[in-house]
């Protein structure tokens, strides 16, 4: 995140690692792009990705050279410091000419213990994030794109442990969702603002955490209260008003969010992150509705209900049709039913392609 609600403050010397050495070969992002996933309506659309070029009124700036970077990305970087810093080129030149650079500290990766409590893992982890910093120097390291399958995203997750270099709020995203892959009673979904201060707007990320009955969050941030969030809130809506409250203290109005689905825990899905399946102009609705709102789509995550539909399959049976695949996804396998829930009688399938379970009631088209 970007702009007035972030703090100040240098960070902690990732030049020369950032620049890299070129013993080290380059890095898998500096690798020809395989063909990725497409998107549905998940995926970041091209006219939001230009809005978000010059967030906050800055530019938004990605290295998309992989490591070590190329010069014209290096050289951009420092021309960026130099125009954005208080003391202009005098800070990029004195340690750009510096004989000798502290040597920065590669922390080390969490690794899970089965004596640990889930909020304790997930503190673990928010506590390495920190031990990475938060990235001041104008230019994301790592290209995130929205669109790409989740095992590309994996990758770039794991060159991030690898590199050991600040990162900022889509790129913590992106590490939480790769940290918690191994625990399945964790659900992750992608929590995202649009807010406004001073005449321009501002976009943040975090991943938000449920489990247990409780959410929380896991992320990055230059404000200390617009990040990582203990798992303790009982609703979705609290969890999220919480942020809201939060962007306050810095002059912030919240304009829209956007809530995506549960990220697979499968590290290899070919599934590109729904970032966006619900869209709240918040600005314009009252509190009351923001909380229905969300409280209908949290419950509706918690029976994880996939984008997929039912429709009627050939010869009359039921089938799954999925948006992200071409003509009809049957998918055949044992139905479960259970009786009593919500007043009714609810039955439940595994869609074969995003392997959510989707439910339907009997009365329905597939009954």
């Amino acid at each position: 995140m970007t702009g007035a609600a972030g703090g100040g403050g240098g960070g902690r010397g990732s030049s020369r690692r950032a620049a890299g050495g070129k013993e080290g070969g380059r890095s898998r992002s500096a690798q020809p792009r395989a063909a990725g996933g497409g998107g549905g309506s998940g995926g970041g659309s091209e006219e939001e990705e230009q809005e978000q070029q010059r967030d906050g009124g800055s530019p938004f700036l990605v290295n998309k050279s992989g490591f070590p970077m190329d010069g014209q990305t290096w050289e951009r970087m420092w021309g960026h410091v130099e125009r954005v810093h208080p003391d202009g080129g005098a800070v990029a030149a004195a340690i750009r000419s510096a004989a000798r650079l502290a040597r920065p500290s590669v922390p080390p990766v969490p690794n899970y213990k089965l004596s640990m409590s889930i909020p304790d893992w997930l503190q673990a982890i928010q506590t390495y994030m920190k031990m990475l910093q938060y990235n001041h120097t104008g230019t994301q390291f790592f290209e995130i794109r929205k669109t790409r399958p989740l095992s590309g995203l994996m990758e770039t997750a794991k060159e991030m442990t690898r590199e050991s270099l600040p990162i900022k709020c889509l790129e913590a995203v992106i590490l939480g969702i790769y940290l918690t892959n191994g625990q399945p009673s964790v659900e992750r979904f992608p929590i995202s603002f649009k807010t406004h201060f001073s005449g321009n707007y501002f976009h943040h990320v975090v991943l938000g955490i449920y489990c247990n009955g409780r959410y929380g969050s896991l992320g990055m941030s230059r404000r200390s209260d617009l990040m990582d969030k203990p798992l303790t809130y009982r609703t979705l809506s609290d969890l999220i008003f919480e942020f809201e409250d939060s962007y306050k203290k810095y002059l912030h109005s919240v304009k829209k969010v956007k809530i995506g689905l549960y990220v697979p825990h499968e590290p290899h899905s070919f599934q590109p992150i729904e970032w966006k399946q619900l869209v709240l102009n918040v600005s314009k609705m009252m509190r009351t509705e923001v909380r229905k709102e969300l409280e209908k789509f949290a419950r509706d995550m918690r029976m994880k209900v996939g984008p997929c539909t039912w429709v009627l399959g050939s010869g009359g049976s039921c089938a799954l049709s999925h948006p992200a695949e071409t003509g009809l996804a049957v998918c055949q396998p044992e139905i479960l039913q259970v009786s009593g829930v919500l007043g009714g009688c609810l039955h439940f399938s595994q869609c074969c392609f995003c392997r959510v379970w989707c439910a339907f009631k009997p009365l329905q088209l597939c009954s």
